[in-house]
């Protein structure tokens, strides 16, 4: 008899999206005419970059010539774009990398849930509340907790309140309560839209070298952040390099949700303690679980990725990802205007409202459904402390959110 994963059964019945999915197709079931704008799941609209579609024709024509076709590749990836990536994304930064520490991927969702692997059993997670909801999932999945309780958190995982007099931005724990090893941060914030500051890194840092605890930080959406002064990797942070691994996508700095491609970076100098109390490099041990359980992202895929840094590809999609923050501009403006509570979408592609008076955070999905034709997130699928709130992307084309923007004002005034 095949048994299954028991921890599977202290999931939700369904998955938050495919929630969300269900509910409009059911309004648009008893309303036909409906035209339904989708500001919900935060899929990218524009197509991909000319130069980015260029490299992949030219690679997809390699393919079809004995003397330049590939079979396998590295599973850490091609040389040409791991390269650009320690160029680009981190030297211009001041921070060193060696190419065996960047490891290429189909995918930061991946990433997220597959990292908690090199982890043992009975390690300590910690979570920002509200979270990403794979963060939690991945780790319920690999039976690190109980069921859930009345509120609807994990016991077995920490969590860190994010919340309006933090700025949805959680410092770090005080001492006196359960040991952390590890803690799964994310800036710019999915789903809040917030970003950590310089100062607010720095004492996360501080936090782990002090605790001996490992920071997963979740940089996908840093291509919005349009201030300088706000860091990008949490590696321009003295001593993170020690103690923390990132995160990096191509899926909405390039249009890439379609197409799987991202990265994480391990650096060597981060370690876990092993048998007998032996410090352990992480890099070692994903090193190990990536060549065994991945052969690595698609030749062609990778030949788009490494366009995105050409001159033309750098161009090209900065003015996609300004097209989608002025989006953004538009919503957070529109919004304010029919006197909603508004966070994020300055420096990220998500808002975070409140949801109005006092109303859950489904309820109002269901009442901006029926009233104003406008799928968002509740905010409680990303943990009870998304409990009256609601997100809104920024990813769709300018006329949607111009008829969004005109449905919330004769909806809500």
């Amino acid at each position: 008899m095949a048994r299954i994963n028991e921890h599977y059964a202290k999931l939700p019945a369904s998955y938050l999206f495919p929630e969300i999915g269900r509910r409009v197709r059911a309004y648009q079931a008893s309303h036909p005419d409906a035209k339904v704008i989708r500001l919900g799941i935060g899929d990218v609209t524009e197509p991909l970059a000319p130069s980015i579609t260029a490299a992949m024709h030219a690679a997809v024509d390699e393919m079809a010539s004995r003397p330049t076709f590939r079979g396998y590749g590295p599973e850490q990836g091609y040389d040409f774009l791991v390269e650009a990536i320690r160029k680009h994304d981190y030297a211009a930064r001041g921070v060193d990398l060696a190419a065996d520490e960047i490891f290429v991927s189909d995918g930061s969702k991946c990433d997220s849930g597959n990292i908690q692997e090199i982890f043992a059993h009975g390690a300590r997670i910690a979570v920002t509340d509200p979270v990403y909801p794979v963060y939690v999932d991945s780790n319920v999945m690999a039976g690190r907790t109980a069921a859930a309780g009345p509120d609807g958190r994990y016991p077995g995982l920490t969590y860190l309140v994010g919340n309006e007099a933090n700025g949805f931005q959680p410092e770090p724990p005080a001492g006196g309560g359960e040991p952390i090893d590890v803690v799964y941060l994310c800036s710019p914030n999915n789903p809040t839209g917030t970003v950590a500051t310089r100062e607010q890194l720095a004492r996360w840092v501080a936090w782990a070298k002090a605790n001996d605890a490992i920071i997963l930080f979740d940089a996908a959406y840093e291509a919005y952040i349009s201030d300088p002064a706000l860091p990008r990797s949490i590696y321009e942070i003295e001593g993170a390099l020690d103690c923390a691994l990132e995160l990096r996508s191509f899926s909405k700095r390039a249009g890439f949700t379609g197409v799987r491609c991202a990265y994480m970076v391990v650096p060597k100098r981060v370690t876990g303690i092993g048998a007998g109390g032996a410090r352990v490099s992480l890099n070692s041990l994903w090193a190990r679980r990536h060549t065994t359980k991945f052969n690595g992202a698609s030749y062609v895929v990778q030949r788009g990725a490494a366009a995105v840094y050409t001159p033309e590809g750098l161009a090209e999609t900065a003015a996609q990802i300004a097209f989608y923050m002025e989006n953004a501009r538009m919503l957070r403006e529109g919004l304010a205007a029919s006197r909603f509570t508004v966070f994020g979408g300055v420096h990220a592609p998500y808002l975070w409202l409140r949801t109005p008076s006092g109303s859950s955070s489904w309820d109002f999905f269901d009442k901006l459904l029926a009233d104003a034709q406008i799928v968002g997130t509740p905010g409680a699928g990303f943990g009870p402390a998304g409990e009256g709130y609601f997100r809104l992307s920024a990813f769709n084309s300018r006329e949607n959110i111009e008829e969004a923007i005109g449905r919330l004002r004769r909806a809500f005034g």
